[in-house]
């Protein structure tokens, strides 16, 4: 008799291939259960008109469907890393981790014409109209092109992208990993190297959330676990949780396992400054290098901090960079967008 596993997912086109290709995998490594996808509407999906950034950063795109979870309407749940806090309800934890997808940026333009030719960031000419929904691309733009017109930019994936077409921007920059799972990657224009956009926590990582007391879901989903990936995403949380970030506010943190420096980034490292110590080369394969800023909303502040140590002590590596980030200035600019009046605590 099949056993049925249900998953729980947003319901836009990008959660949906996510969760399809999680289902996929899942009955192909099980064949006595079969997987049903349960589409919930999460609080960021039903506020489209209001920046992130204002309507609570936290588990916006989470909180229903960890409530599913909690009430056992669903036995697991298909997340963007980037999307989920750092401290889960209690009684859920993280599976499994999948393979990273490209971590990096993507710029996409609008269809050329002959008025408008743009092959990379640097191109977009002066009051460009660029869209994100992102503080941190934000910030990382403006700190490097102050002239451009940067504007809030909410919806799925699609939902930007026909926004672009409509000629309402210029330019947009969106995750790469999403553009490239929908198979729409001939439209990307460039993908923005780590010096002009540093990437979001867990950015192209997937994420399977279920309940702690779920024995048959937790040894399911476990052969999903990307081991190399678990560790980077886990440094990059640990940073951000030392600095008491949501997911918009101008935090960017990439992890990597030094042999995996010649993938994603390599045909970058000999244009990276020394500066920023990107892209530096060991022969020891043991290493975790990570990368990790603090900059303010009009980009007119930028902390970066580069860190390396051993792979077992991942989450320590994600700490000390965020306690050296917070000692050089991340303190007062972070105090600064959260209002506080007490400083962050040592």
């Amino acid at each position: 008799m099949e056993r049925i596993i249900k998953i729980g997912t947003r319901g836009s086109r990008l959660a949906l291939w996510q969760a399809e290709w999680i289902k996929s995998r899942l009955e192909e490594y099980r064949k006595d259960i079969k997987v049903k996808l349960v589409r919930i509407k999460t609080t960021g999906d039903k506020i489209l008109d209001v920046p992130l950034s204002r309507v609570g950063g936290k588990g916006l795109f989470v909180k229903e469907i960890e409530e599913g979870l909690l009430k056992d309407t669903i036995d697991l749940a298909v997340h963007s890393m980037k999307d989920l806090p750092t401290e889960l309800p209690a009684g859920l934890y993280i599976g499994a981790i999948t393979e990273r997808e490209d971590p990096r940026d993507a710029l996409i333009i609008k269809v050329q014409s002959s008025k408008f030719k743009v092959k990379s960031f640097k191109d977009l000419p002066k009051d460009a109209v660029v869209g994100t929904s992102s503080l941190r691309r934000q910030s990382q733009l403006k700190a490097i092109r102050p002239d451009l017109n940067i504007i809030n930019l909410r919806g799925n994936l699609d939902t930007r992208i026909r926004k672009l077409v409509e000629g309402k921007f210029d330019a947009i920059v969106v995750a790469s990993a999403g553009v490239r799972r929908l198979g729409l990657g001939d439209r990307i224009t460039e993908y923005l190297p780590p010096e002009v956009s540093l990437p979001a926590i867990g950015q192209g990582a997937l994420g399977i959330e279920i309940r702690m007391n779920d024995k048959f879901t937790g040894e399911l989903v476990g052969f999903l676990n990307h081991e190399e990936t678990s560790l980077c995403v886990k440094a990059e949380r640990a940073f951000l949780k030392r600095l008491e970030g949501g997911c918009q506010v101008p935090i960017a943190a990439y992890a990597r396992i030094r042999s995996q420096e010649s993938s994603v980034f390599s045909h970058q490292s000999k244009k990276i400054s020394e500066k920023n110590n990107y892209g530096r080369r060991t022969e020891d394969n043991g290493l975790i290098v990570m990368d990790g800023l603090v900059g303010s909303v009009s980009g007119d502040r930028i902390v970066r901090g580069h860190i390396e140590g051993k792979t077992w002590e991942s989450e320590t590596i994600g700490v000390k960079l965020a306690e050296d980030l917070l000692s050089r200035g991340g303190r007062e600019i972070l105090n600064e967008i959260y209002g506080k009046s007490e400083s962050l605590k040592v």
